[in-house]
């Protein structure tokens, strides 16, 4: 009796979940809610241990799909729930757009979700355990690297970046970027779902895994490290929350006054932190070249304003600029932000997606695009890499500016209009990857937080300043030489992962002609009335 009621009191669930799976309503909210579970490994709540287990639901999920069909949707529902999640903080700015740029980005998920199921439905064996381990990560990285272009929103949430606070996964950064963060992290995604749901794929699962841990050993123990020299002392400036290009100017002025005396190499403000054109306006830059001569460092400054072509650009209009300002004045450096943020600052296709603009927060007008990176020299020979906003999302912005000299990358930003999401601490925790990428410290800092700084290795050389916080803080950044392996060798996970796919498509379809081209069994023998051939009649 006892046996029988245990198994009574098991089924029921059992069906209760078959009929949820099977109802596509509920499969599709299901897959959605499977897709956000990465989203809390990102800042704020930044449970960066939840990664490498996050796609295991949606794994499975789209493993036990009925139908290639069906797994193609687990996987865009799974994607629409990701974009969605990672990207919420952006719904009070874009409202019902966020859903539809979610959608369509979702549907790059369709292939993967396809290939789950393909490489671990049913009982999958050592060799399609082993192709899993392999491809499926490879899939993700594409998804990854299409939706990185910037038009498509840039690389914002990418799951490799989830580990910036932990040391081994900042030196697989500094081996092959966070594209070989993601990588390993899906691998190991995928070896935790093979050992949940395949018990003869067991073996190439636990060595998948040992595979991981034994490249991220190897980078920690192997992987050249930045080579110190020496520190330079950077202030960084952070008005806080302040109404008006003026006002914010006017704290930002004070906040600086008080820096003479603190021996600072450099003072950096925020993005937007000018709100009229030096140019237009002697006063201002005249009022900026004062600060620089009090506090014995020059100033790097982010213009965010309407200018003429003979301002630096090529052509007249709204452009964000960071300029540097020294004791007499502009120094003549000048860089252009070159990605612009889709409908923050230009509307993409805006003939036939200008109605975003009635909608939401999308730029009513599309700033000048710059054309070319820049490396600043300040005072004392230090060489700056400006990049501005969002473009600290980018590996291979930083990764260009340490080719081409640069000792510290500064990252000028405001999400101001995202105060109290998980945008700006995750804005924030991106430059830990850049620095480690890069093997150059990076200054993160913003007009109302948070704001950050981190040494060659990604670790950060001080404490942040939060979105509460309105101070000029002065950190001792460590400074280094040398290349780490990906600014040598750029993107080559990329190129192995398509390597990867390539392989596989190959592979699938030289066996789709081999069955095509076997020779038939023969069939039943031929009967007639009378009889057959074997048989005959009689």
């Amino acid at each position: 009796m006892d046996g029988f009621f245990g198994q009574e009191r098991w089924r029921a669930p059992r069906e209760r979940a078959g009929r949820l799976l099977d109802g596509p309503w509920s499969r599709s909210a299901l897959a959605a809610l499977a897709g956000a579970l990465p989203a809390p490994a990102f800042p704020a709540p930044s449970l960066w241990w939840l990664a490498p287990v996050a796609l295991v639901p949606w794994m499975l999920l789209a493993r036990g799909a009925p139908t290639a069909r069906r797994a193609g949707w687990d996987g865009w529902c799974g994607g629409l729930g990701f974009m969605l999640a990672v990207h919420h903080w952006l719904l009070p700015s874009l409202h019902v757009f966020t859903v539809v740029i979610a959608g369509l980005l979702g549907l790059l998920w369709v292939p993967w979700g396809v290939l789950v199921r393909r490489l671990l439905g049913g009982r999958p064996g050592g060799a399609r355990a082993l192709a899993a381990l392999l491809v499926l990560p490879s899939v993700w990285l594409m998804v990854e690297l299409v939706r990185s272009w910037q038009a498509l929103g840039g690389p914002w949430g990418l799951l490799g970046s989830s580990q910036w606070q932990i040391p081994p996964a900042l030196r697989l950064a500094s081996l092959g970027g966070v594209w070989l963060v993601s990588l390993c992290v899906v691998a190991v995604n995928t070896a935790v779902a093979l050992l949940w749901c395949a018990r003869d794929a067991r073996t190439p699962a636990v060595a998948g895994l040992v595979g991981v841990v034994a490249l991220t050993s190897g980078a920690w123990v192997w992987a050249p490290r930045a080579q110190s020299s020496g520190e330079a002392r950077v202030a960084v400036v952070q008005p806080g929350v302040i109404s008006g290009a003026d006002a914010r100017f006017a704290r930002a002025e004070q906040l600086t006054g008080t820096l003479a005396g603190q021996g600072v190499d450099l003072v950096v403000w925020g993005e937007s932190s000018v709100g009229h054109d030096l140019t237009g306006r002697p006063d201002l830059a005249d009022r900026i070249a004062a600060l620089s001569r009090r506090v014995g460092a020059d100033v790097l400054v982010n213009v965010d304003a309407r200018g003429s072509a003979d301002t630096g650009g090529t052509e007249a209009g709204i452009r964000k600029s960071s300029v540097l300002v020294g004791p007499d004045g502009p120094t003549g450096e000048r860089y252009d932000k070159m990605r612009l943020v889709p409908f923050g600052e230009y509307v993409p296709a805006r003939s036939l997606l200008g109605w975003a603009t009635s909608v939401g927060k999308a730029a009513g007008e599309d700033r000048v695009r710059g054309t070319r990176q820049v490396v600043m020299e300040v005072r004392g020979g230090l060489r700056i890499g400006p990049l501005v906003c969002f473009e600290s999302a980018f590996p291979d912005m930083g990764r260009r500016l340490a080719r081409s000299g640069a000792g510290l990358l500064v990252a000028q930003s405001a999400t101001s209009s995202f105060q109290g999401s998980w945008a700006p601490p995750q804005h924030a925790s991106l430059a830990a990857l850049r620095a480690a990428e890069s093997g150059r410290p990076v200054v993160h800092a913003t007009l109302t937080g948070v704001s950050a700084v981190y040494g060659p290795d990604g670790a950060r050389a001080g404490p942040w300043l939060g979105t509460d916080a309105s101070a000029a803080r002065v950190y001792d950044v460590p400074l280094a030489t040398g290349t780490t392996p990906y600014a040598r060798f750029g993107d080559w996970p990329v190129v192995a992962a398509l390597l990867v796919l390539g392989g596989h498509g190959a592979g699938a379809a030289a066996r789709q002609v081999s069955r095509r081209s076997a020779p038939r069994p023969p069939g039943p023998p031929a009967r007639t009335v009378h009889g057959s051939p074997a048989r005959p009649a009689r």
